[in-house]
């Protein structure tokens, strides 16, 4: 409920003006982010402002400014953490930029569901829109879509026609493959995400690049979908292949939940990690440190990343033409990973 003042009406601009001792205008341009304020002036307005409680009337603001203060976010596969951990980066940096965030999370990653959304959010008067998918329709999608406020894609894989930022996924695999080529390992296998996801086409690309520019093999890939369910899979498939004798001595996995599902494979299959198979995932969940053993992964800073996505956002409400490099991606290592049984020397890069 909105303040009283003193009279038993509700808190209004004059009354923060007066406590300030500055104009009605002044504190207008603090509450609308105008930068035209000496920096002692809005010192002094944003402490009367607290001192008083006073909110302002969004939809008054709105109707004098044209603008919510609002982006609208518009997501798929929340239940996975990349998404949800880059959601909450966003809205953390967009509350710190004065901005509210609306979520709409899409059950389908389709171009229709993706446009609907969009325009359903331009309906509600927001200030700009941010997608988050890295699923194909979706992407393709937003290179059709011409929206009348700014839309940002997060967390892309590939190349976009729109401003876009994201996490440098390539690079990530690229580290999680050479580590494990620096410990001797000959090759390294790979378990990947879904077939029409960019980041896990990325990823790929990164792990087929390392391995070619050291001069080792480059195995067959061996299919994924995120979930512990085909990581487990994967590992069967992995300790069957050790078994027959195949040269099988580490693997990078896409995500760590498949990671997960691998290593409980392993185990149950008599393998010992690291010292039968290494195993390296991507993501750095708040549990790797708790598997068994603690897992070796590539660390995504999703809070930078929202950072990142707020300030493409307000740098195309400001008419400039931002271009954000992609967040560098670290590698975390763990006891999930260690020197190859066979001992052999490391490939030497081509």
């Amino acid at each position: 409920m909105q303040p009283q003042a003193a009279a038993g009406r509700p808190l209004v601009m004059a009354d923060v003006a007066a406590r300030a001792g500055v104009s009605h205008q002044t504190v207008s341009r603090v509450v609308n982010g105008h930068r035209s304020v000496a920096p002692g002036t809005r010192a002094r307005v944003e402490r009367a402002i607290a001192e008083l409680g006073y909110r302002p009337n969004i939809a008054a603001r709105a109707l004098v400014t044209g603008s919510t203060r609002t982006i609208g976010l518009v997501t798929v596969n929340i239940s996975q953490y990349g998404p949800a951990q880059t959601m909450l980066g966003l809205e953390q940096a967009a509350r710190a930029a004065g901005y509210a965030l609306s979520v709409t999370i899409l059950d389908d990653a389709t171009a229709a569901a993706m446009r609907e959304a969009v325009d359903r959010f331009v309906a509600q008067s927001v200030d700009a829109v941010v997608a988050l998918s890295t699923y194909d329709d979706a992407a393709e999608a937003l290179t059709a879509i011409d929206a009348p406020v700014p839309l940002v894609a997060v967390q892309v894989g590939g190349v976009e026609d729109r401003p876009a930022v994201g996490v440098d996924q390539e690079t990530g695999a690229r580290l999680a493959t050479r580590h494990l080529l620096d410990l001797g390992h000959r090759t390294v296998h790979h378990v990947t995400g879904p077939a029409d996801s960019q980041e896990a086409r990325a990823r790929i690309e990164g792990w087929r690049s390392e391995l070619r520019a050291a001069g080792a093999p480059v195995p067959g890939l061996l299919a994924g979908d995120w979930t512990p369910s085909s990581g487990y899979a994967a590992g069967k498939q992995l300790a069957a292949r050790v078994r027959g004798g195949d040269d099988v001595t580490a693997v990078f996995l896409a995500n760590d939940q498949m990671a997960l599902g691998l290593l409980a494979a392993l185990h149950e299959e008599g393998l010992s990690v690291p010292e039968d198979v290494s195993v390296v995932g991507f993501d750095d969940l708040p549990e790797a440190p708790y598997f068994t053993p603690p897992l070796t992964t590539v660390r995504q800073d999703f809070a930078e990343l929202g950072r990142r996505g707020v300030q493409l956002v307000l740098a195309r409400l400001q008419g400039e033409d931002l271009h954000p490099d992609p967040v560098p991606p670290t590698l975390v290592v763990r006891g999930s990973s260690g020197p190859s049984r066979a001992g052999s020397a490391r490939p030497e890069r081509g």
